[in-house]
């Protein structure tokens, strides 16, 4: 049954519910990350597209710079994606897609954030983080997910200029970790993202596999990390514009 969405009312603000999610901003990864990963792109005929790509991330203070790079197949190696991430909830993160055939970078701003990143199920926003003072929380229920005690809890945008009316998400309390999302646009569900496999390494838990799948086009994207790496002392070079526009990392 798909439900049809006005304009969301918001959702009771809960001060728990705040908690949680800013606990889900605010979780321990370590100061700095690497970490190699895997898409799959599978489309509802089942045919499938399989990318390689490298991530490196970095804690400023409470901002984070990332960026992202495909190393395979060869229509898409050497695409390279940067963001920085500001913990200023009014100021919006600075994102550019470097693109090798054209030779040069291209600022992703106001709208275009909204975007599928990349032929993924991942618009531009759903790949950082998201300040728990956008929206406004209430929690739904306490649950059991895959063996975990979970909390749901409902995520209305405070601002009306935004892809999604609303969010609904299942998250880990002892983790901080949000292994299930349902994102709804104003036609009812739009996607469903999971965590499908999660593990500990050096005492941080993170999503080791991921599965985000839209609903109404069958279309869906696995994200795998083969490999990561915690507190390696990256270098503040990896994340600046001058690096992705070289078009070499």
């Amino acid at each position: 049954m798909s439900l049809v969405f006005g304009a969301a009312p918001a959702a009771a603000f809960e001060p728990e519910a705040r908690e949680l999610m800013t606990g889900v901003y605010e979780r321990a990864d370590g100061d700095d990350r690497h970490s190699q990963m895997t898409m799959v792109l599978q489309n509802k005929q089942g045919r499938t597209r399989r990318r390689s790509v490298e991530t490196f991330s970095k804690d400023y203070g409470p901002d984070r710079k990332s960026v992202m790079i495909f190393l395979e197949p060869a229509d898409v190696a050497g695409t390279m994606f940067l963001s920085w991430e500001y913990d200023d909830p009014d100021r919006e993160d600075d994102k550019w897609l470097y693109l090798p055939a054209l030779r040069k970078d291209r600022r992703v701003s106001g709208a275009s954030r909204r975007e599928y990143f990349m032929g993924t199920d991942f618009t531009y926003d759903d790949m950082g983080r998201r300040h728990s003072s956008k929206d406004d929380q209430a929690i739904l229920g306490r649950e059991e997910l895959d063996g975990r005690a979970v909390v749901k809890v409902e995520c209305v945008p405070v601002d009306d200029d935004e892809g999604y009316v609303k969010r609904v998400v299942w998250v880990d309390p002892e983790t901080y970790l949000v292994v299930r999302a349902e994102y709804y646009d104003k036609d009812g569900l739009l996607k469903v993202f999971e965590a499908v496999k999660i593990r500990t390494q050096d005492g941080l838990a993170d999503i080791e596999e991921a599965l985000m799948r839209n609903v109404t086009t069958g279309h869906q994207t696995t994200l795998t990390t083969t490999k990561i790496e915690y507190d390696k002392g990256l270098e503040d070079s990896l994340f600046s514009v001058s690096t992705i526009q070289r078009g070499r990392f």
